[in-house]
């Protein structure tokens, strides 16, 4: 049942939890599990601009808008299922431990890009 893990276990582990976050938080594609726990609510600043947001209508829905929160979360049942049910959890581990690391390197690699873009107009 518990077991030893290894760094390169663990890596795959912080990188699924990290992919995992940013699903349950920011992506399009799972828009439809936070929708029901969010409303819009118009905010009017000092200068008479009004801004509209989306806020939270309970803990749930804090939770699932909250990347902290989502993050402690997804390592709990990333890390629970990996002890406890590991023919399970080690493939949903490894695609998304790829997919965390991928997102990662994009990032540099997309501001890299703008800034190269950047520079050329200089």
């Amino acid at each position: 049942m518990i077991q030893e893990i290894n760094w390169l276990t663990y890596l795959m582990i912080i990188l699924a939890s990290y992919r995992f976050t940013h699903l349950i938080v920011f992506d399009k594609i799972t828009e439809f599990i936070r929708k029901p726990f969010l409303k819009k609510k118009s905010i009017k600043d000092e200068h008479g601009h009004i801004e509209t947001k989306e806020v939270p209508t309970s803990k749930f829905g804090y939770l699932l808008n909250c990347y902290w929160c989502a993050g402690v979360w997804s390592a709990i049942f990333l890390s629970i299922g990996y002890l406890f049910l590991p023919s399970i959890a080690l493939p949903i581990i490894f695609i998304l431990s790829i997919a965390g690391a991928q997102a990662i390197l994009e990032t540099f690699v997309g501001v890299g890009v703008k800034l190269v873009d950047f520079l050329k107009t200089k």
